[in-house]
């Protein structure tokens, strides 16, 4: 593979995590071009604007011309680079020149690893695309199956998909690839790890082969480097490169310790002002850890992939929003996320690799922020975690401690906290009173309460409206006074005569 072209990033007041609308407005660099000279549709100029995102990161200064002109790109960043807004900008630049209403096939694919990072590449690109009349839809297990074919039968022009999920709605007949013109991979070299290459190449295999496809990864060998020569066509190829990207900004820090003392050691490290973000191997040790911590008064929330989608969602709210400044997390329920200020990274359980170790690591120290990536190891685990050091490039010394010793109790004090944010209060769907939800076709109107003529319970005579057939004798034809519940009518033995119905109950005597 021929290399990419480099773009060397300096560091600026306007470098933002993913153009996170929520930070103050950037500082426009008069030598950065805006969105409008890079090419970009004055509309989504506008939206971006509203969204206080008014300079483009570097990524995005490098690849949205190639792939505004409609180009096969491959973009080589880190995570936190600004390349949700690299690809979905030209994306939806591309499908809102053909607005198109009513039931219509998706003609934008965004594929992902994880249903995290399927929700926030949502969250940055929908409102977005709702400025321009784009339909966005997300598509990712762990959600009910239901809403997400009502969506897809309903129409939309942009699916964010896991694989997995997306193909079983392709199997049902609820979903087709055939109309889709752009196609994204966003975390690629992620997918391949997990095995979703195969999965990828089969969906890759529906869509307009003469489609453009925009692949962004952190890494571009093996089966990355494969997927490339398969199925981008001469792709421009740009690569972020920030000055001194070779030794990490993050503070590495490696401690062995006694098995008796990692837990106590972990929750001083844990109770550190600011966002911890804390990994370790096992969904079953994620629950323990988080339970731990709880119980010693620490705000801490666990997320893993065996959780219901609903309760990672609020787990990564409560973190994000530093209501929960503690997050432990499994590697793969970590990938997908991208939350601005984690201080530091506590490697719980060593990683498997040196590329897990750096994208766990890759969570702190983000946008010129600083961090602190720290280790915890038993004896047993030093030499190999010297190795895994060495291939990722950073040399941190192990040194042995004991609860309450000075490197943790002054790397605790070090911490700054976060102000916890509060989210509005979410409508509910159906709201009580006179409004409720919006009428639908064939709704029946809905009339409050207020309005109606309630019976009273137990006036049970309706003299007011005409009998029907099948209706039965209004009051004065048939008392049922006449009848106690004490003096029942003895039922007759069971028979295929007169005064039965075929189900074998028995029917009242028939009146001459």
């Amino acid at each position: 593979m021929s290399l990419l072209d480099h773009v060397d990033v300096v560091d600026a007041p306007n470098t933002l995590i993913e153009n996170n609308p929520t930070e103050p407005a950037a500082v426009i660099d008069p030598a950065v071009p805006t969105f409008g000279q890079l090419g970009l549709p004055q509309q989504l100029v506008t939206a971006l604007e509203r969204r206080d995102i008014r300079s483009p990161f570097a990524i995005q200064v490098s690849a949205l011309p190639d792939a505004l002109a409609g180009r096969d790109v491959l973009g080589k960043a880190a995570t936190g680079s600004g390349k949700t807004l690299a690809f979905g900008l030209p994306l939806l630049a591309r499908i809102g020149q053909d607005g198109r209403r009513g039931p219509r096939a998706p003609r934008g694919l965004v594929l992902v690893p994880t249903r995290e990072l399927a929700q926030q590449v949502h969250d940055n690109l929908a409102p977005l695309g709702q400025a321009i009349g784009v339909h966005v839809t997300t598509v990712y297990g762990g959600a009910p199956m239901y809403r997400q074919i009502q969506q897809l039968r309903r129409g939309t022009d942009v699916v964010i998909a896991t694989p997995g999920r997306l193909k079983d709605l392709i199997n049902q007949g609820e979903a087709t690839l055939a109309e889709v013109v752009v196609t994204v991979l966003d975390e690629a070299d992620f997918m391949a790890d997990l095995g979703f290459l195969p999965d990828v190449t089969e969906l890759l295999d529906q869509t307009d082969p003469a489609g453009q496809r925009l692949l962004f990864s952190a890494t571009l060998d093996g089966e990355v480097d494969k997927l490339v020569r398969r199925y981008l066509k001469d792709p421009a190829r740009h690569e972020v490169v920030r000055p001194g990207e070779a030794a990490t900004p993050a503070e590495h820090r490696a401690y062995s310790l006694a098995f008796r003392d990692k837990l106590p050691v972990a929750q001083e490290l844990a109770s550190r002002p600011g966002r911890t973000l804390v990994f370790v191997r096992t969904q079953m040790g994620v629950d323990r850890l988080t339970e731990n911590l709880q119980a010693v008064g620490i705000r801490a929330e666990a997320i893993h992939g065996g959780m219901p989608q609903g309760a990672r969602r609020r787990a990564l709210e409560e973190f994000t929003d530093a209501r929960s400044p503690v997050l432990v997390a499994t590697d793969v329920a970590a990938r997908g996320i991208h939350v601005d200020d984690v201080s530091l990274v506590l490697h719980y359980d060593p990683p498997a690799d040196s590329k897990t170790y750096l994208h766990r690591s890759g969570r702190t120290a983000r946008a010129g922020a600083g961090g602190v990536v720290v280790s915890l190891l038993l004896p047993d685990q030093v030499g190999q975690a010297k190795r895994r050091f060495r291939q990722a490039k950073v040399d941190p010394d192990v040194s042995r401690i004991r609860p309450g010793d000075a490197p943790i109790t002054e790397l605790v004090a070090s911490g700054v906290a976060v102000e916890p944010k509060e989210r509005p209060a979410r409508d509910s769907r159906r709201p009580s009173g006179a409004g409720g939800r919006p009428r639908r076709d064939g709704d029946r109107p809905r009339r409050p309460y207020g309005d109606r003529d309630r019976r009273p319970y137990g006036d049970r005579e309706r003299s007011d409206r005409p009998r029907r057939d099948g209706d039965r004798p209004a009051s004065g034809e048939r008392s049922y006074g006449d009848r106690s519940f004490g003096d029942r009518r003895p039922r007759g033995p069971r028979s295929s005569g007169e005064g039965h119905r075929s189900g074998g109950r028995p029917n009242r005597p028939a009146q001459h």
